[in-house]
């Protein structure tokens, strides 16, 4: 640090020199001589005094020692000042560092999430039942979608049990099965078809006189993102369902495309 505006060694002796200086000088001064020491004059001499004026000494070895000293205190601050900066570039340069790393960091958490949140969207799979109780649906003269609202499974929420809808969120391979179960009719089978975006794709039917039958049916699917899955029963035939979950509507998604 400089030493301008503090009093340090070197400035106490630079003052005490500069006291010592006034002091010889007024040391060296005449003094009057006294009336009665007289000193014999020549005829052509005129009287002078005793003492003979001293000469004044100079201080210019103490001050220039003192000023030597004050520029070796002065190099070394000036050496020490440009340590001191060389360490505060370095410390610098270090939280650069330290802030580069820590918006990589983030970066990183930022991508990690989105991988996360990513691979959350890809897991999807959904199995849901027609009832929780004994029920019995059909016969109808035109073909009537079905709701399976006992949901067992939904992965991803991508099936809505309020609409009996499964809505495609990514592009990709899915796979679909129905089951369709009902008791024995001579004049009514149960049939269903499984649709997509309003068109038949496959249908599972079956045709018990007596007692109970089912059938099943399934398709793999290349979907589109909003693609709509549903299960429409056949016209003129019946499906039944109870806490036994026989009558079912399942999917899942088997890769991304």
């Amino acid at each position: 640090m400089s030493p301008v505006g503090k009093t340090g060694p070197a400035s106490l002796d630079l003052k005490r020199s500069e006291r010592a200086c006034a002091w010889s000088r007024m040391k060296s001064q005449p003094q009057p001589e006294s009336d009665n020491e007289i000193t014999p004059l020549g005829d052509n001499q005129t009287r002078q005094p005793a003492n003979v004026f001293l000469q004044q000494p100079t201080c210019s070895q103490d001050i220039h020692a003192v000023l030597r000293e004050m520029s070796g205190l002065l190099g070394e601050q000036r050496v020490e000042l440009r340590h001191l900066q060389r360490e505060n570039d370095a410390q610098a340069a270090q939280l650069r560092e330290l802030e580069k790393l820590q918006r990589e960091l983030e970066k990183l958490q930022t991508e990690l999430e989105k991988v996360n949140q990513q691979d959350k969207v890809k897991r999807v799979a959904f199995t849901a039942a027609l009832s929780s109780g004994q029920t019995t649906i059909g016969p109808f003269n035109t073909d009537t979608n079905l709701v399976f609202r006992q949901v067992i499974t939904n992965i991803g929420n991508a099936y809505n049990p309020n609409t009996g809808f499964f809505i495609a969120p990514l592009k990709g391979a899915y796979h679909f099965e129905l089951y369709i179960y009902s008791l024995g009719h001579p004049s009514y089978g149960s049939g269903a078809w499984l649709v997509r975006n309003g068109h038949n794709i496959c249908v599972a039917y079956e045709h018990q006189p007596s007692n109970a039958g089912k059938s099943a049916n399934g398709a793999t699917l290349l979907l589109e993102v909003g693609d709509v899955l549903f299960v429409r029963l056949v016209a003129n035939s019946r499906v039944y369902d109870d806490a036994n979950n026989h009558s079912t509507f399942s999917g899942h998604l088997l890769f991304t495309m």
